[in-house]
């Protein structure tokens, strides 16, 4: 298995050949796309994704970042097998209301180094919904 690979989405360096990405930055991505992608939106594999977007009209309480943070877990543990998932943080930003931050604690398969991917999530303030 190669340790890099073409960097998604597809870009170029200054010198005109494909931008690449070494593993964990590829899984990085594999993991955003998982969470962006959601389920029915892939004729070929219609399960494939994850169900935030469920969640942009829910309040942002102790109770919805609970529930969001188990469909991210959910998600990346069935479409993601290059990472191990070890925690996962849903915090609400104190200065934008209505945007989560979504920290998934996580190890590559085969290291034992720890690291951290954060998400940005936006909810509907309650005030916005009619």
């Amino acid at each position: 298995m190669s340790d890099h690979g073409i960097a998604f989405p597809i870009g170029f360096t200054p010198w005109g050949t494909f931008a690449v990405a070494g593993r964990a930055r590829k899984v990085e991505q594999a993991m955003v796309l998982v969470l962006l992608t959601y389920p029915g939106e892939r004729a070929h594999r219609p399960e494939f994704g994850c169900r935030l977007r469920d969640f942009v009209f829910e309040p942002v309480t102790p109770d919805t970042a609970a529930r969001l943070a188990a469909e991210v877990r959910r998600a990346l543990e069935v479409w993601e097998e290059r990472a191990e998932v070890l925690a996962i943080d849903v915090t609400p930003d104190e200065a934008a209301h209505g945007l989560l931050h979504i920290a998934i604690g996580y190890r590559l398969t085969g290291s034992s180094e720890r690291r951290e991917l954060v998400v940005p999530f936006s909810v509907l303030p309650e005030d916005k919904v009619s």
